[in-house]
């Protein structure tokens, strides 16, 4: 990442005993069935404790970025998760808008649960035209605005956001912003690489898609429904 992230240290004794007693499996040290059972009985009752002093509730801030593919698809999975739930979601797709994606379609079956807005028109080297561009990001970060005001949405997704931050066409001011007016329980995930500092600072959840092999890259394989879009 770009910049080192400001975490406090949130160890507590229970999460140190829990990563003593391991995960189990073939990694405990126990070979014999009843060593191993008083083993995984105590890291349940751990876990069991851990679950229990974690007790706040609020709206998170949450940012997939890195420069592997997945960020868009770990912000959708949220999506239908939420939808799951019967709460209102609405997604503003910034940069992309050249096609329909298949998640659009699959979710239009949520009706007025999901709102969808994909208010780009491709990527820069289709556009070709930065003040066009600059406009159209605007336009969709004062619809993202609204939502994000909204208290009937618990979730808003602001889809390659962080590209358009990169760009230079919102600035990280306008974001940090617009994150303050959630209602207190309100998510929102700002996915696409290149997420600015100020941005990771703000975080409550920070996710690096690391790019390891990539088919497009080293097969010549093309963009498939389904899997790109």
């Amino acid at each position: 990442m770009s910049s080192p992230l400001r975490v406090s240290d949130p160890t507590t004794a229970l999460d140190a005993a829990a990563a003593e007693l391991g995960p189990g499996g073939d990694l405990a040290p126990e070979r014999d069935a009843e060593a191993y059972r008083r083993r995984m009985a105590r890291r349940r009752e751990v876990q069991q404790q851990r679950v229990g002093e974690r007790n706040v509730e609020k709206g998170l801030v949450l940012v997939f970025t890195g420069d592997g593919k997945g960020k868009t698809t770990a912000a959708l999975g949220l999506v239908l998760r939420t939808l799951g739930h019967g709460e209102q979601v609405a997604v503003v797709q910034f940069i992309k808008g050249g096609w329909q994606p298949g998640e659009a379609r699959a979710l239009e079956l949520f009706g007025e649960a999901l709102h969808w807005h994909a208010l780009g028109e491709g990527f820069t080297w289709e556009t070709q035209d930065r003040d066009r561009d600059r406009e159209l990001v605007q336009a969709a970060w004062q619809r993202s605005c609204t939502y994000l005001a909204d208290a009937a949405r618990k979730l808003v997704v602001l889809d390659e956001v962080n590209v358009a931050l990169k760009l230079g066409y919102l600035a990280v001011e306008q974001v940090l912003e617009g994150l303050a007016l959630r209602p207190p329980l309100t998510h929102v995930a700002l996915t696409g690489r290149g997420a600015p500092p100020a941005l990771l600072e703000r975080a409550d959840l920070v996710t690096e898609m690391k790019l390891l092999r990539h088919p497009f890259r080293e097969q010549g394989v093309k963009a498939q429904a389904g899997i790109e879009f």
